[in-house]
């Protein structure tokens, strides 16, 4: 049995992640952490690492970046493996994680789908293809997600520009921009509204036809389920990093 944590408990993800753990026969979920005690979980929930005495396997982890990094070296002490959910790290942040990664397992991702996994193999290999188009990725969430743009939208857009070479540079914000667009930008926009849990479209603007695929989430479930077989994947593994084309 693997016992887990989930970070972020108290959150919708959190929420999801506790929801659908009893579909697991091999997962137990032994504690939650969170900023605050709300009172309603049939589990012990912690707000400070000290207090947490319960025997933990492996850490799923949605929540911000500052409360991921707070468990990283309580993880470390403990020999624990981590799946790292969250997204909105900084550069420095990501640093932190790596280093880390050298003494515990650490599943890293910012999207849990297996679906998203296979678009950005498919958008890496038709930016190949077409090279001589104007790439743009489009994200639109719920009004109450806090970073932008999505770790999603930057994982496709990293995953283009490694199969492009690293060449290409990426614009976030036009308004500041006085001068046309140049051949080796990828633009990135963002979108919040309503309850839309997710949506990312990549499109490839050529000059006579333009070729776009995207991706929509209906449900948080899907999320959830994804960092469940990554903590029985990476409760297994010895240290290092690790992403969903490990798992797939």
């Amino acid at each position: 049995m693997i016992n887990v944590l989930v970070n972020g408990c108290n959150g919708r993800m959190g929420q999801e992640v506790i929801k659908q753990i009893d579909n697991y026969s091999n997962l137990l979920l032994v504690a939650g952490f969170d900023k605050f005690d709300n009172n309603l979980n049939t589990f012990p929930v912690f707000t400070d690492i000290e207090k947490i005495n319960e025997k933990v396997d492996v850490i799923i982890d949605f929540s911000v970046p500052v409360a991921s990094l707070n468990l990283l070296e309580y993880a470390k002490q403990n020999n624990i493996a981590m799946v790292i959910a969250t997204t909105g790290f900084t550069d420095e942040e990501i640093h932190i994680i790596n280093d880390y990664s050298k003494y515990i397992p650490i599943f890293k991702s910012a999207n849990m789908s297996f679906d998203i996994c296979l678009m950005s193999k498919i958008v890496a290999s038709l930016a190949q293809v077409l090279k001589d188009t104007d790439i743009e990725i489009i994200e639109t969430h719920h009004n109450k997600k806090i970073d932008s743009p999505s770790g999603t939208a930057m994982l496709l857009a990293d995953s283009i520009n490694k199969s492009l070479g690293n060449k290409m540079k990426y614009t976030f914000d036009r308004s500041s921009v006085h001068s046309k667009r140049e051949n080796n930008e990828i633009g990135i926009s963002s979108i919040r509204g309503g309850n839309i849990v997710g949506e990312h479209t990549v499109k490839f603007f050529g000059p006579f036809e333009t070729f776009e695929i995207t991706h929509t989430s209906y449900s948080r479930s899907v999320f959830a389920d994804g960092a469940l077989k990554a903590a029985v994947f990476i409760a297994t593994q010895p240290a290092g990093l690790y992403s969903m084309n490990d798992l797939v």
